[in-house]
This record gives C-alpha cells, sequence and structure tokens, in this order.
C-alpha cells in the first residue's frame, strides 16, 4: 500500500479546504444567475395593467431607458412590490431601474429594497427623462426579499418602471416570488358598551314642508328609552328613536332638540340640531349600496334583507342611513335574465321597474319603517352603465316618479350621455346635472343628488352650483382598490371644495366581502391586509367622504363591523365643521404621511400613516402640525387616552397601517 508523505497529506489538506471554502463563501462550484424575468410574473399585483410584463414595458413597447434599449427586464407600473423568498441562498440582486422613455418625460418613484424586515436600500427619486440608477443589494443569508416601487406621493400617472437586467446572483437554489405576506385580523374597537350612547350625526337637515326621518343612532342594550325635549311641531318619535313627520313650521331656522337615552344599564344625553333649510347633506352621507356585491343581481328582497341587516348589525346605530339600490333595477331590452327584460316605460311614460322590483312604494315604506332613508340610482344617458333604461329626455318625469316612490337619494351616473353630448367641454359636463338640479329643488321631498361622473371637468369646482351634493372624484375603486391610498391622496387635493351640503366622493367601502368592478361575480374577501383596511377608513374619515359600504350584508363579520362600526372614528367623518383633511407632512426618507383634519370642538384629528413594507416608530412633532407644546392624545380606534405628550408623540406603527389620533390642547 502506498502512503503519502506528511508534506503530501498537508498539501491534500490545503487543496481539499481551500476548494470547500471557496465553494461556500464565494460559490465557486454553484454560482449562477437568475434573471427576476423567468420568474411567475402573474402572481405580483400592480398600479395599472394586469401583471408586470417580461422583457418590455408596462405598455408592451421594448425597454427603453435614457435612449438604451434593454433586452432583458421587467416592466411594471406603481404602486407595485415584489415579494421574493431566497432561503438565504441568493449573493446578490442587481438592476436597473428607471422610468421608461415612453412617458416622455413624465412620471416619478422611488423604488425600495427590503430584506427579512430591514430596509437595504432606497433609490433617489427616479422621474421620466432622467437617467436611470444602477443598483446592486448584497443578500448574502437574506431570506425574504422585497422590491417596493411606490409613486413617490404625488401621483401614479405615467409611473411606467423598469427594472432592466434584473439579476439574481444565487450560490443554491431558486428565487420564487410569492404573494404578499399574510396578516391575521385583529380587532381595535371596544365592544359597545351595554349603557346608551348617542352617537353621530347629530346635526341633520331638512327644506322646509319635506318630509322627514331621522333614526337616532344609539347604541347600547335595547329596549332603549327616548326621551325628547325641543322636537318641532309636526314630529314625532317612536320607542326605536325613529324621529318622523313634517315639520309644521315652515320658517328657515335650527331646533336644538334634547335627546335622553335610557335603558337599565344608564343614560345619556346629547343633542341633534334640526337645520331647516335650503342645504341637505350637513354631513357626509352614510349607507349602503348593492352594486359591488350584488350588481345585475340585485332583487327587492336583498335591499328589504340589507335594511334588516343595517340594523341588526348595528350599523344603523353609528349612523349608517341610507339603503341604496344602484343599476339594474330597470327593464332591459336584453340581458341574461329574462326577468330584467321589458319595456322601458309604460303609455304615460313612467319609468318600468324589472320583475325583481314589483313595489318600489312598498320597498321604500319598508325601509322608512326602519327609520332608515332610500337611495336609487338612474342614468341622464338613454341608458344606465349595465344598459337598463336611464332618464334621457324623461328627467323630470323620472324625478318625480323616484319622490313619488318615497326616494331621498339619488345617484346619477354619466354612462350613455356621452353618446348626447360629449365629454370635452365643461358645458356638456354640467348640463345633465344642472337640468336634474333644479328639478330635484322643485320637489316636495328632499332627494340628496350624488353626482356620478368620475371626476370630469374638475367636478369638485361646479358640483354644488349644479345642486350636487357630493360628487365622485375618479373612477370605480373596484378596478383600484389596492391604490386606495394614492385614490385618497387625490381626492384630498381638492379639499378647499368640500363643506356642508357638497362632499367630494372617492367611492364606496369595500370591506369585508365584495367583488370586482371588472368581474362580475361571487363577492371575495377583502384583498386588503387588516392594517390596510384600518388605514382605509381612516382615511375616508379624515376626508370627510361620504360612507356607503357596498360589501355583502350577509357576511358582516366581526373584524369588518369593528371598521366599519366605530362611533369614535366615525364622529371625525359627521364632524359638523364640515373641514376635508389632507396630508400635511410626507416624509419621503421614512415613508410615511401625517393627515390633518380641523374640528369643530377646537381639537384635530391625525392619521399617522405607514407607509413602508415593515413596521416603524414614527415620532410626529406638534410645531410641525402647528400645534402648541401641549397636547392630550387620544386613540380613536382603541377609544383610548394616551395621556398628555409635551412637543411630540411616538407610536409604533405596522406595516401600511394607521395610528388614528385626536389632538386636543392643553
Amino acid at each position: 500500500m502506498n502512503y503519502l508523505n506528511p508534506k503530501q497529506n498537508f498539501g491534500l489538506f490545503i487543496f481539499i479546504f481551500s476548494t470547500l471554502f471557496c465553494c461556500s463563501l464565494n460559490s465557486f462550484c454553484q454560482e449562477r444567475t437568475v434573471y427576476l424575468d423567468d420568474l411567475n410574473l402573474k402572481i405580483v399585483k400592480q398600479g395599472w395593467g394586469d401583471y408586470p410584463k417580461k422583457n418590455l414595458s408596462c405598455v408592451g413597447n421594448p425597454i427603453k431607458l435614457n435612449k438604451k434599449i434593454y433586452n432583458r427586464g421587467v416592466g411594471t407600473h406603481a404602486n407595485t412590490a415584489f415579494y421574493i423568498q431566497l432561503s438565504g441562498n441568493a449573493i446578490k440582486f442587481e438592476t436597473t431601474i428607471g422610468i421608461d422613455d415612453e412617458t416622455e418625460g413624465k412620471g416619478s418613484v422611488i423604488a425600495r429594497f427590503y430584506g427579512d424586515n430591514r430596509l437595504l436600500y432606497t433609490t433617489q427619486t427616479l422621474k421620466g427623462g432622467a437617467s436611470p440608477e444602477k443598483v446592486i443589494i448584497d443578500l448574502n443569508g437574506i431570506s425574504n426579499f422585497i422590491i417596493s416601487i411606490n409613486d413617490a406621493y404625488d401621483d401614479t400617472s405615467y409611473d411606467h418602471v423598469d427594472l432592466a437586467d434584473a439579476i439574481f446572483t444565487m450560490n443554491d437554489g431558486q428565487p420564487e416570488l410569492v404573494a404578499r405576506p399574510k396578516e391575521e385580523p385583529y380587532i381595535l374597537t371596544p365592544s359597545p358598551s351595554l349603557s346608551p350612547q348617542i352617537n353621530s350625526p347629530r346635526i341633520t337637515a331638512v327644506r322646509p314642508g319635506s318630509p322627514f326621518i331621522f333614526r337616532i343612532p344609539c347604541t347600547g342594550e335595547r329596549p332603549i328609552q327616548f326621551q325628547l325635549e325641543g322636537l318641532p311641531e309636526g314630529l314625532t318619535v317612536t320607542s326605536e328613536g325613529i324621529i318622523s313627520g313634517t315639520i309644521t313650521n315652515r320658517e328657515m331656522r335650527t331646533y336644538t332638540v334634547q335627546i335622553t337615552a335610557i335603558n337599565k344599564h344608564g343614560k345619556d344625553q346629547n343633542h341633534l340640531h334640526i337645520v331647516v333649510g335650503e342645504t341637505l347633506a350637513l354631513t357626509p352621507p352614510m349607507g349602503w349600496n348593492h352594486w359591488y356585491t350584488h350588481y345585475d343581481r340585485i332583487t327587492s328582497e336583498i335591499i328589504k334583507q340589507s335594511a334588516d341587516m343595517m340594523v341588526s348589525s348595528g350599523m344603523a346605530d353609528v349612523g349608517y342611513q341610507y339603503v341604496s339600490i344602484d343599476d339594474c333595477w330597470a327593464n332591459a331590452e336584453k340581458h341574461k335574465d329574462p326577468m330584467r327584460v321589458g319595456p322601458a316605460r309604460d303609455e304615460q311614460g313612467n319609468i318600468l321597474p324589472n320583475k325583481y322590483f314589483p313595489d318600489m312604494k312598498d320597498l321604500t315604506d319598508y325601509i322608512h319603517s326602519k327609520g332608515l332613508r332610500a337611495g336609487i340610482y338612474t342614468s341622464p344617458g338613454p341608458q344606465t352603465c349595465a344598459n337598463f333604461t336611464g332618464s334621457y329626455q324623461h328627467e323630470e318625469q323620472d324625478a318625480r316618479q323616484f319622490a313619488e316612490w318615497g326616494f331621498d337619494f339619488l345617484k346619477y351616473d354619466w354612462c350613455s350621455y356621452t353618446n348626447i353630448l360629449p365629454p370635452n367641454k365643461i358645458e356638456n359636463l354640467k348640463k345633465p346635472y344642472q337640468e336634474m338640479g333644479m328639478i330635484l329643488k322643485k320637489l316636495d321631498r328632499d332627494i340628496v343628488f350624488n353626482l356620478c361622473q368620475y371626476g370630469m371637468g374638475q367636478v369638485w369646482k361646479w358640483g354644488k352650483e349644479v345642486g350636487g351634493n357630493c360628487w365622485r372624484t375618479a373612477g370605480d375603486l373596484g378596478f383600484e382598490l389596492l391604490q386606495y391610498h394614492n385614490v385618497a391622496r387625490r381626492n384630498a387635493t381638492y379639499w378647499e371644495y368640500a363643506g356642508p351640503g357638497a362632499w367630494n366622493d372617492p367611492d364606496y367601502l369595500l370591506l369585508g366581502y365584495s367583488g370586482d368592478a371588472s368581474v362580475m361575480g361571487e363577492p371575495k374577501p377583502c384583498p386588503l391586509t387588516p392594517s390596510e383596511q384600518y388605514s382605509y377608513m381612516s382615511l375616508w374619515c379624515l376626508m370627510a367622504s361620504p360612507l356607503f359600504y357596498s360589501g355583502d350584508m350577509e357576511r358582516l363579520d366581526d373584524f369588518t363591523k369593528n371598521i366599519l362600526c366605530n362611533p369614535e372614528v366615525i364622529e371625525i367623518n359627521q364632524d359638523p365643521k364640515g373641514i376635508q383633511g389632507k396630508p400635511i407632512i410626507t416624509n419621503k426618507e421614512k415613508s410615511y404621511e401625517i393627515w390633518s383634519k380641523p374640528l369643530y370642538d377646537g381639537s384635530t384629528a391625525i392619521g399617522i400613516f405607514n407607509l413602508d413594507e415593515i413596521e416603524q416608530n414614527i415620532t410626529v412633532l406638534w410645531d410641525e402640525l402647528g400645534l402648541t407644546e401641549t397636547q392630550k392624545v387620544h386613540d380613536l380606534w382603541r377609544q383610548q387616552d394616551l395621556g398628555v405628550h409635551t412637543k411630540s408623540f411616538s407610536t409604533s406603527i405596522p406595516r401600511h397601517g394607521v395610528a388614528l389620533l385626536k389632538l386636543i390642547s392643553e
């Protein structure tokens, strides 16, 4: 047998050790590259378009950055995030990132790269027409890697982002694109006390001589006895706290009604101001609309059941009032369901409901019997968006029909009116709404007027002028729910046009189970994380937006009710001063925003929004908010006092979460 001498043994040892060391640390043996565009891009959600494109820009052109064409890469659109599982097997990631030349100088984004809940790198603000940025990220030991691209906190328009030559260097395994992290629901809103508590709204309006109905929003164990002082003559109140009738005195004035609510656990006292005048919707309307859940499957029975559930769920006890029918209640010329097909009008020209709505007056009477108000929908065009009968050339007749049926709210959707007048002039955009607004003012019934035309022609500047009480400022949120914060940020820029009787409407609350405007299928769970749903509701309340839930009333779980039915959060929305909140601090470096809304009692509501992909501690300085040095801090979601804080306040907020606070100067 041959043996190596000691020097030879030592040399062999050194060779083996060196080889293993190189293989383990420098990936000499197994190092390889994997392109991002070879991963399953279909799993990624983005701000526009279905999913990122392989080796093309987000609109399908060759990837082009600063006049250079790249053959490999991923084209996407802000806001978007890539969640990538690496399992500790990666060495580095590199890419050249920027706005595609196809935007012709438009667009701006910021990209952030995270590893295992740590921020690894942030790009500069990448702008259209500017040079892209070369990024190299050390990924040694990283298991979970996130590429997050947002709109630089301005607007998602033209945010066509390219990750050119995006490559992972691996020492083993394969990077895997995965769905965004799941988050278990957590409930912040305490259960209502068994004792009575009178909630918002505490101000309401009626025109002289119009019928009046108002259900006192009050939580607490039933039965509750209601005692009212100062109720105007002509109004009565039931044992359920439903005030109704017609005020005898037609003088324009404000009645202050003292309400005492008593049950076996205690009592509460508060005031309701009934304002007799020409302005309706003194606070943002609140209610439920069927569209995103039932689409063209809606029936009269579903509407009645939803009215029942608005009461039984506790929504009515915190101020939700309107039960609204959207599209598909009238007849259509053609439809897959023959029950929805029939003549548009009778011999007198009256609009005809389809067979699922056999008695509209009976339906509104049922809704009113609950102390709630009824809403209906139509279009100024010949047909609605879903191709059912519209009101074109029958505007006054239909409005009077709606009033006779007993409706209290009208959503007027532009739809086919484009075929009558092109939406290319302000006078064209105003015309149908001005006409209907004048008609509604002449009726002997109050009908709150909702302009639904998706923000065309800067409707917030003239919506009130044509008789509107609220107006959509953007398209259907069902198409871009994951971009709710961007939708809110755009809506907030119109804050100066909002106020009592005139509200900017960014669309409905799509919490719980609801559908997708592009797919009329069965309702699905809200795609937002629990923290994002808290942020969503907080934004809508800070903005004094109409609060219309459009989810499935039959699937209202405890978490969704906790989001929808926090009376302290809703009170911010229903504040009688009617100032729309807006962002006042945007920290791009740390990825957070602070919104502020002044309240009627001199206090301030603020929302601290963590826009980052990881939990972070955020400090707010009172002087940056224009507040005095000492503030009493109250957590609105938890309904909890957090003490008196001098100069600043710090709190930890989960990814995409919020701290919604009320600040009172000491």
